[in-house]
C-alpha cells in the first residue's frame, strides 16, 4: 500500500490494557475522569471536542519517555498538551489515546547571558519566561498573543506581533530535546548559532504539531532590550491604503518591530472591550525599537510613508504605560471580537501571502465577508503578510455554517494561488488538512514518508495534518 493511502479508523481494543499499565506506573498522575479528558480535548474553535481516553500529568522527560514506551507497546495514540491555546484541533484525540499534559514541566533550566540563550522545559509560558528575564536586560520576542507554552509554540511554529523584526519560532530555536515514538530521548542542535553537521532535525520538529516527537526541552535565542521603544497608531481611509503603506514600509527596509492591522470593525470591538476611543477606521498599530535617536528617525520615516497613502493622525510615544495599554488591546482582539456577538461561536482562521500581494488578498477577503453578510473582523501581523479573520457564527444555523466555511476555504485557496500559504501560524491540525495537497503537491508524499520513518506505528498525534493514520 502506498504511503499516501490511509487506513480505516483503528480499533481501541488494547487501550484498556495500556491504561492499566500506565496506571500501575504512574498512579494518581493518570486521570480517566470525563471532565478532565474533555478539558484536554479542548480546542479554541468550533471543531467538535474529541477527548482522549486518559490524561497523564508528567513531571520530567523520563515520565514522557516511559509513557510513550508503554503506548508504543500497545499502539495507543499519544497527544501532547501545553495550555490548550491551539486553534485548528491539534489537541483533539480522534482515535482516542493518551494525552500527556506538560504544564508541570515549567522549569527555566539555564540562562546564558553572554551567549543570549536560555534553556527551558516545554511547559514554560512566554509571559513566565519574560517575567523571569526582566532583570537581565534580555527578552524572548515571539508573541503569538495567547500566553502559550514554549513547547506548544515549537509544535505549531508560532509567530506573532514581533515576527517582522525578530522572526518566528523557526528562527529562535537553537536546540531541542525530543522523545521519539519509540520512547528514546534525543537531542537536536547545540547552543552554537550555526552548524553544517548533518540534517537539521531541529527545524524538522518545529511545526510538526506533535506528529514526529514530543519536545521535553528547548534552547532559545534571546535578544537585548532596546534603549528606547516607541509605539503609535495611525488611521487610513481604506484597508487597501493601510496595506499599501505596510508594503512600502517593508520594501524600504524600515527596521520596524511591530506593524499590526486592525480593520474598522476590529477597532470598534477593541473600543468597546478595552474602553478605548480610537477612530473606527482601518488602523495600524506600530512599534519602533532602538536608541532614542533611531526611534525618532524611524517614526519620522514612517510618518512620511503613510502620508503617501492617506494615513492620518499618526501619534507615537515612548511612554511605557500607554504602550502596554495599546498592545493589551491588540492582544485582547480575539475576546473583543467575540464580544460583538456573544451568543455566536468564534472561528479564527489565518493566511499569509508575499508582501506584494497583501493589499489584494486582504481587500478581497474583506469584500468576501461583506458579500456573505457575516461578522468577521480582520486583524493581522501584516509586516509578514500574515492576517487573521475571526468569523462569528451561529453553529445551529446551517446557512451561516456554510457561509463561514466558504469564506475560510476561499481565503485559503486565494492565499495559495498568490504563492502564499493557507496558514501563517495556526497550523494544519484537523481544520486545514484539505488544503495540503494544493499547497504542497508531491511534497506531501515526502512529509508522509518522514512521518512513517520516525513513527512507524503512527501513535504520535494521529489524524493531524492528514485525516487518517498512515499505513506502514
Amino acid at each position: 500500500m502506498l504511503i499516501s493511502e490511509v487506513s480505516p479508523t483503528p480499533t481501541q481494543t488494547n487501550y484498556s490494557a495500556a491504561i492499566d499499565a500506565l496506571q500501575a506506573q504512574f498512579g494518581e498522575q493518570l486521570s480517566i475522569n470525563q471532565t478532565v479528558r474533555e478539558q484536554h480535548g479542548h480546542t479554541m474553535t468550533w471543531l467538535a471536542n474529541q477527548p482522549p481516553d486518559a490524561v497523564l500529568t508528567v513531571n520530567d522527560k523520563n515520565d514522557v519517555a516511559t509513557a510513550i514506551s508503554i503506548c508504543s507497546e500497545y499502539q495507543m495514540p499519544v497527544i501532547a498538551f501545553g495550555i490548550g491555546s491551539s486553534l485548528e484541533g491539534q489537541l483533539n484525540a480522534p482515535f482516542g489515546g493518551l494525552c500527556i499534559d506538560m504544564h508541570a514541566m515549567d522549569a527555566i533550566l539555564q540562562v546564558n547571558n553572554e551567549d543570549l540563550t536560555v534553556t527551558v522545559q516545554p511547559g514554560v509560558t512566554r509571559e513566565q519566561l519574560n517575567h523571569y528575564l526582566r532583570d537581565t536586560g534580555l527578552f524572548f520576542p515571539i508573541d503569538p498573543g495567547a500566553n502559550a507554552s514554549i513547547g506548544g509554540m515549537v509544535a505549531t511554529r508560532a509567530s506573532g506581533t514581533n515576527a517582522v523584526r525578530y522572526g518566528t519560532m523557526k528562527d529562535v530555536v537553537l536546540a531541542l530535546e525530543v522523545v521519539t515514538a519509540s520512547g528514546d530521548i534525543v537531542r537536536t542542535g547545540t547552543r552554537a548559532k550555526k552548524s553544517a553537521a548533518g540534517y537539521d532535525l531541529t527545524r524538522l520538529i518545529i511545526g510538526s504539531e506533535g506528529t514526529l516527537g514530543i519536545v521535553t526541552e528547548v534552547t532559545l535565542k534571546l535578544f537585548g532590550l532596546s534603549e528606547s521603544i516607541g509605539s503609535g497608531i495611525c488611521h487610513f481611509p481604506t484597508i487597501e491604503d493601510a496595506c499599501q503603506a505596510v508594503m512600502m514600509t517593508i520594501q524600504m527596509c524600515l527596521p520596524i518591530a511591530r506593524i499590526e492591522l486592525l480593520d474598522a470593525l476590529q477597532v470598534k470591538a477593541c473600543n468597546q472591550y478595552d474602553n478605548l476611543d480610537l477612530q473606527e477606521t482601518p488602523t495600524l498599530f506600530v512599534e519602533f525599537h532602538g536608541t532614542e535617536a533611531s526611534v525618532r528617525e524611524q517614526a519620522q520615516t514612517f510618518s512620511d510613508i503613510i502620508e503617501e497613502f492617506g494615513g492620518t493622525d499618526f501619534v507615537w510615544d515612548t511612554n511605557e504605560a500607554e504602550r502596554k495599554r495599546l498592545w493589551q488591546a491588540r492582544h485582547n482582539a480575539y475576546y473583543a471580537s467575540s464580544a460583538l456577538r456573544p451568543e455566536a461561536s468564534a472561528l479564527s482562521t489565518d493566511a499569509c501571502v508575499p508582501i506584494s500581494r497583501l493589499a489584494e488578498c486582504v481587500s478581497a477577503t474583506a469584500k468576501d465577508i461583506e458579500e456573505a453578510g457575516m461578522i468577521g473582523p480582520i486583524v493581522g501581523h501584516v509586516g509578514d503578510g500574515n492576517f487573521h479573520v475571526l468569523l462569528l457564527v451561529d453553529t445551529n444555523d446551517p446557512a451561516e455554517v456554510a457561509a463561514a466555511d466558504g469564506i475560510v476555504g476561499r481565503l485559503a485557496i486565494r492565499a495559495i494561488e498568490m504563492d502564499g500559504t493557507c496558514t501563517g501560524e495556526h497550523g494544519i491540525g484537523q481544520g486545514k488538512q484539505k488544503y495540503m495537497d494544493q499547497e504542497h503537491g508531491n511534497a506531501v508524499m515526502l512529509m508522509q514518508a518522514i512521518k512513517s520513518a520516525l513513527d512507524p506505528k503512527n501513535i504520535l498525534n494521529p489524524g493531524k495534518i492528514w485525516p487518517q493514520p498512515l499505513v506502514v
